[in-house]
């Protein structure tokens, strides 16, 4: 399966402006690109939510060799209820520690040269305060899972990743597609997983000739398939294939045709401009305050 990669995770964020912060000054990544929609996408990327919204993708680097953060914003909706499912994303970079310090932003120190910090909304995030290394600095993402052995076999056996490393101590298994690759962690919660309201999605890519034999994959093995093979299109840019899935703590799982995404991930190099733009002329903060209302609480 070296063919299919890790991409992206996508978060729901309920302030936009206090997240670009964090992603853009305080962990260092970049604004890949950004776009605004008007009404929901047909296979629900921005959650069960049919309003407008908007999309920013950011890493360290362009997705075509770094896993990068989708950021979902859906306008009126200012939080998201946390589960247990998302238990973070690691990365190493001493300087973002250094970053963190220099802006006080809330660092924990969890055992030598790491530490945990929150992405506004209550993300955890991990980093290792080490030398950002010259390939993608984010390592891995963990997810809770409430049996291990299933999890094990649904995500290799049947996506087809392939087993890096086991702890019987930590109750976890560590899973990618290559030794180059972000790595995908499982660790067991011991008890139902509950995704909230905040739950968010993990993307893989692979040849677009594998999204039909993904689908009848599952169908044969009576796995659940949130959304069948669909194609997605994104104004002048390119249109991409996908199929949804869910494992059977219910993580939502992307696979897109690498061909076509490929054009679409591509870098947009105003990609900071239009987030900054759309943050000025979002005035939804300012409506709901002079009605003496709230954003909504999801």
């Amino acid at each position: 399966m070296a063919l299919r990669r890790a991409l992206h995770f996508v978060f729901k964020v309920g302030d936009r402006a206090k997240t670009a912060t964090f992603y853009r000054e305080v962990l260092g990544m970049k604004i890949l690109r950004h776009e605004e929609f008007e009404e929901g996408c047909k296979a629900t990327c921005n959650g069960p939510y049919d309003g407008k919204w908007s999309k920013t993708m950011v890493g360290f680097g362009p997705e075509d060799d770094h896993f990068v953060a989708e950021l979902t914003y859906n306008y009126g909706v200012g939080e998201y209820q946390l589960g247990n499912d998302f238990l973070g994303l690691t990365l190493q970079s001493s300087q973002a520690v250094s970053n963190a310090k220099r802006l006080g932003w809330p660092l924990t120190q969890v055992e030598e040269a790491l530490y945990l910090t929150q992405a506004p909304g209550g993300y955890p995030f991990y980093i290792v305060d080490k030398e950002q290394p010259p390939h993608d600095p984010v390592t891995k993402v963990s997810l809770g899972v409430s049996d291990l052995q299933r999890s094990t076999h649904y995500w290799a056996t049947l996506l087809g990743l392939n087993v890096m490393d086991k702890s019987e101590e930590k109750n976890t298994v560590l899973l990618g597609f290559s030794d180059f690759q972000c790595k995908l962690e499982l660790r067991d919660v011991g008890g139902k997983v509950d995704h909230g309201t905040a739950f968010g999605r993990i993307a893989f890519s692979c040849p677009r000739e594998q999204l039909p034999d993904i689908e009848a994959l599952m169908k044969k093995e009576k796995q659940n398939i949130l959304t069948p093979l669909v194609s997605l299109d994104t104004p002048g840019k390119a249109t991409v294939e996908v199929v949804i899935l869910a494992d059977p703590d219910g993580h939502e799982i992307c696979f897109v045709g690498d061909e076509t995404f490929r054009q679409l991930s591509a870098v947009d190099p105003k990609g900071n401009e239009l987030l900054d733009k759309a943050m000025e002329e979002d005035k939804s903060d300012e409506w709901f305050a002079k009605h003496n209302k709230q954003k909504a609480a999801a």
